[in-house]
């Protein structure tokens, strides 16, 4: 025998024998020496090629970059996206410090889009983003559609609130404002005339649009909000309440429906779902008529109230309230309609 002792590799998916001399660079010595030059030579080779598979493989991982996340037409309108919203912000930075809650909405609006649309581009670039746990897809629609409502909410309060006729820079970036929703609305647009080819997820689904209305509308009625306008009359402060109340049982729903954890519960979930959506309506219905009621009864706008009035807000909770009432009422008809559907199929 050439070699009474071996040693076990994996090379590819076989396991092969390797003499210990030649992993230690011995030399082999015996009468069987001459006979058996021709299996020495192999082992040798074998060893040699073993050795170079276990360096290979003890190498770090190298990133992979994908150029066609920046050169295909999405990418390109999210890095025209990126760049529309930073020019917005540095615009309305410029222009200094304003203690009025629809500014800091503004700029967060416009600072979120920016920051979220770079790291999906980094992401995608750098192909990190097929190594996430979930629906990479459907969070990258889910965005757009989220980033579009936020630009549009923005370019309709920052001009109404903080431009006039010499005001440059804020009207630039009223501008660009606009531009930058349209360029998101386009990518809307792009994913829905050209799916990615897997299975939807929940945030594109007309349910998980509904959801994300509901806590953007919900988000905007608590930009509006102020201690002096509730905190007198207990009608309001239910108010109040309804809109916390719903909009944190709207992100868990969201949560734990995008986290797949659904399947944990004892229960049906989409029944639950369907309970909840029900009692949100009732209650955005008595909202939206204690509010006007308590606020704007007896209660007209002040003839001097220029830009940024206390009445304005009122209004904008008022109008608020009705269109999540509607959003609500919305997605527990599909809700009911679907369930009803799904029984009778049975």
């Amino acid at each position: 025998m050439l070699c009474l002792n071996t040693h076990h590799h994996s090379f590819g998916s076989k396991e092969h024998t390797c003499p210990r001399s030649c992993q230690h660079g011995f030399p082999l010595h015996g009468s069987g020496l001459r006979n058996n030059r021709s299996s020495f030579r192999v082992s040798t080779e074998f060893c040699r090629q073993s050795f170079n598979v276990r360096k290979a493989s003890s190498c770090p991982a190298m990133i992979n970059v994908d150029i066609r996340a920046l050169s295909q037409p999405v990418g390109i309108m999210r890095i025209m996206g990126a760049i529309l919203t930073c020019m917005s912000f540095s615009l309305a930075a410029t222009v200094g410090y304003n203690s009025s809650p629809y500014w800091a909405w503004c700029m967060f609006t416009w600072c979120f889009c920016f920051f979220f649309t770079l790291s999906i581009l980094i992401l995608e670039f750098t192909t990190l983003s097929t190594k996430l746990p979930f629906a990479w897809d459907d969070f990258t629609a889910a965005f757009a559609m989220l980033a579009s409502l936020m630009c549009l909410a923005a370019s309709i309060i920052y001009p109404t609130f903080f431009t006039c006729k010499t005001c440059h820079r804020q009207i630039g970036a009223s501008v660009v404002s606009w531009v930058g929703f349209g360029i998101y609305s386009g990518e809307v647009a792009l994913n829905r005339i050209y799916p990615s080819g897997e299975t939807i997820g929940f945030l594109s689904t007309l349910p998980g649009i509904m959801k994300m209305l509901e806590t953007f509308l919900a988000c905007l009625i608590f930009t509006s909000l102020e201690e002096a306008q509730y905190v007198a009359f207990p009608g309001l402060q239910w108010c109040v309440a309804v809109y916390s109340l719903c909009f944190i049982f709207a992100i868990l729903i969201i949560l734990l429906t995008v986290g797949k954890l659904t399947s944990f519960f004892p229960f049906n979930f989409e029944k639950l779902v369907i309970v909840y959506n029900l009692l949100a309506a009732m209650m955005y219905m008595s909202a939206m008529v204690l509010w006007p009621l308590y606020s704007l009864r007896n209660n007209k706008r002040p003839s001097g109230c220029g830009h940024l009035c206390y009445w304005d807000k009122l209004m904008v909770v008022t109008f608020m309230t009705i269109l999540n009432f509607i959003v609500y009422t919305v997605d527990t008809v599909y809700y009911f309609t679907r369930l009803v559907f799904c029984v009778g199929n049975q």
